[in-house]
């Protein structure tokens, strides 16, 4: 007789992909092969081979690619704007020239000097503490894996062959594979890398499938067939669930799917209190195809876009009317709804693979965002130019990033006027009127808000960066990650002092932060005077939702006793038992009393 091994459940907390539960069997992505790579010498006869045998792997990626972007359904063809990045990274000077001169210098094999460049580059990429600019390193081992696949005659990733349904595993997963998924086949994902902020991430999103990446070894530990509950909502994946497991998940399930359901209808009016006061909620976007994500859950306008992706993996700045073409194309699906154009937010360093730069030591406090712009004129002068030009067909906002003190806001804005005078000038039509704001992101910049508050028609405040800067807190680095809390008193208080400042000149005080994201802060956000907010466009329906549900003046009674608090701990019980039972019904479909970990959730999950 044989004996069945029951497998142990092993719960895995990783990091929240794309949110919705989703229950079945895992699938693994095979990568063998690729990883390992050996070194051998190269004779001078076989050199000029050699490197054919490269160019030819990277011509064969950059065919692999443009077939999967022709096969692209016209419903995802923001997808396709990702995958033509990974076109252009192919032929990068940082990555395609700099491999052929380490074949030709060291006399090694294109695999190994593929391995050495692109090591390389991930320590440049990973020393960044942007997680948007960090997940690029991401980008760029998809890219260098497709070549190694093609030098090493490994076939590529495909899913043609699964004939039901099921939830994908592997170690990573790169946008060209993750566009490929077909939803009637995958009901979700989990990796082993990856973060909010990859590209992976954004896919998954916009196809609205469950997906938990940065689970270390969930590769290794789950097997074809082995069962797995996957919450992207939570970013909890588990691993041979027991019954009683089972069971529970699936009436989450069908909660939480019936709950989306009733906050994406109510979504579609305008976020008012109960006692009638109105909060614009936006959508953060960083491709323009995004935009249509932020009209369907609700959003009332684009409270941050994020412009660096035009700048990515190219080899020269982008023209003025490229970048004209790509903001307008928001602007018009918008429909005269705001939309906030950051200007470029990016350091020397990744700027483009062909410029020169002295690489520095800690570059999220060197030469980035308003600091590079200022220093490089021409390249400002192009992106201020298009978007004063496309705010003369719509309702478009300028804003500022990194804006440290008084001076370089006027130097911002004096580049703006200079750019304003040279449009008109020419006959070109724009709207040299258009709304400015600042970024709060610095502390400096919080203890100057009232000065700051005269020159401008609105603030955002950037708590994920806000944040760190105050707490002195890598939010990357796993040994203090912890310690990286939005509810410290401390930031509560600058919040409070950016808040009062502009309520003292009368502007706009908007927050694009993932705080901004979560239901249990709204109602901090809302007492201590945060006018607008915005957020990933998935959030929308559940902050609107929350809104709904709150008096204003409550809220400033709330934040008024949580400004009275001195520890992270004692502010979250007091939001715990404020509004704990009301978020658990209203925005995660349960009963109030039954369990606060939805909740509890929202607070720490940045942990």
């Amino acid at each position: 007789m044989m004996t069945i091994i029951k497998k142990k459940e092993i719960r895995l907390k990783g990091i929240i992909g794309s949110p919705g539960i989703c229950i079945g069997k895992a699938y693994r992505v095979d990568r063998e092969g690729v990883d390992v790579v050996e070194k051998y010498r190269i004779e001078d006869s076989e050199l000029k081979n050699e490197k054919n045998r490269f160019k030819a792997a990277v011509q064969k990626a950059t065919e692999e690619l443009r077939g999967i972007i022709k096969n692209t359904p016209e419903d995802y063809q923001e997808h396709a704007q990702i995958l033509e990045t990974h076109v252009v990274l192919l032929k990068d000077k940082m990555l395609y020239e700099k491999t052929i001169a380490v074949i030709e210098k060291e006399r090694v094999n294109a695999e190994w000097a593929l391995k050495m460049v692109v090591s390389d580059l991930q320590s440049v990429f990973q020393s960044m503490a942007d997680p948007y600019l960090k997940e690029r390193a991401r980008d760029i081992v998809h890219v260098s894996e497709r070549i190694m696949r093609n030098l090493k005659g490994i076939n590529a990733v495909s899913f043609q062959e699964i004939d039901k349904r099921v939830i994908l595993v592997a170690r990573d997963l790169s946008p060209a594979e993750t566009s490929q998924i077909q939803l009637e086949r995958i009901k979700g994902f989990v990796t082993d890398h990856g973060g909010t902020s990859s590209h992976t991430s954004i896919i998954a999103r916009s196809l609205q499938i469950p997906a938990v990446l940065g689970l270390g070894n969930i590769s290794l530990l789950a097997q074809n067939e082995d069962t797995l509950i996957l919450d992207g909502s939570t970013g909890l994946v588990i691993l041979h669930p027991s019954q009683e497991t089972l069971y529970e998940y699936k009436r989450k399930k069908d909660r939480y799917e019936a709950q989306v359901a009733v906050l994406v209808r109510s979504s579609r009016l305008p976020a008012k209190t109960k006692d009638g006061h109105h909060i614009r909620i936006q959508g953060n976007i960083e491709l323009p195809e995004e935009v249509v994500s932020v009209l369907d859950h609700g959003g009332e306008g684009v409270g941050l876009y994020r412009t660096e992706f035009q700048y990515l993996g190219r080899s020269g700045f982008p023209a003025e009317d490229e970048l004209f073409e790509k903001y307008l194309d928001v602007v018009e699906v918008m429909k005269g709804k705001p939309v906030t154009i950051r200007t470029l937010d990016i350091n020397g360093e990744k700027a483009l693979s062909s410029s020169v730069y002295e690489e520095e030591k800690n570059p999220v406090l060197g030469l980035r965002a308003i600091r590079y712009c200022l220093q490089n004129p021409e390249v400002f002068k192009t992106q201020l130019r298009a978007i004063l030009r496309v705010a003369a067909s719509g309702n478009v906002r300028i804003m500022f990033p990194m804006i440290s003190g008084h001076d370089e806001l006027i130097q911002a804005k004096n580049h703006l006027k200079i750019a304003s005078d040279e449009l008109m000038a020419e006959g070109v039509e724009c709207n040299p009127d258009i709304e400015i704001g600042v970024l709060i992101e610095v502390p400096s910049a919080v203890v100057l808000a009232d000065v700051l508050a005269k020159e401008v028609d609105f603030f955002s405040i950037g708590t994920n960066d806000l944040i760190q800067y105050s707490l002195a807190i890598d939010r990357g680095n796993p040994k203090v990650a912890h310690l990286y809390r939005p509810l410290h008193p401390a930031v509560i208080r600058m919040l409070k002092q950016i808040a009062d400042a502009a309520a003292g000149e009368k502007i706009r005080v908007s927050m694009c932060g993932e705080m901004a994201g979560e239901p249990i802060h709204v109602p901090l956000l809302l007492g201590l005077g945060i006018t607008e907010l915005s957020m990933n466009p998935q959030f929308i329906p559940m902050v609107k939702r929350m809104i709904g549900e709150l008096n204003l003046k409550d809220c400033r009674k709330c934040a008024k006793e949580i400004m009275r608090e001195t520890t992270v701990e004692a502010v979250t019980e007091r939001m715990l038992g404020t509004y704990s039972d009301l978020v658990a019904e209203k925005i995660f479909g349960g009963k109030p009393g039954s369990g606060t970990s939805p909740v509890q959730n929202c607070l720490h999950k940045r942990k």
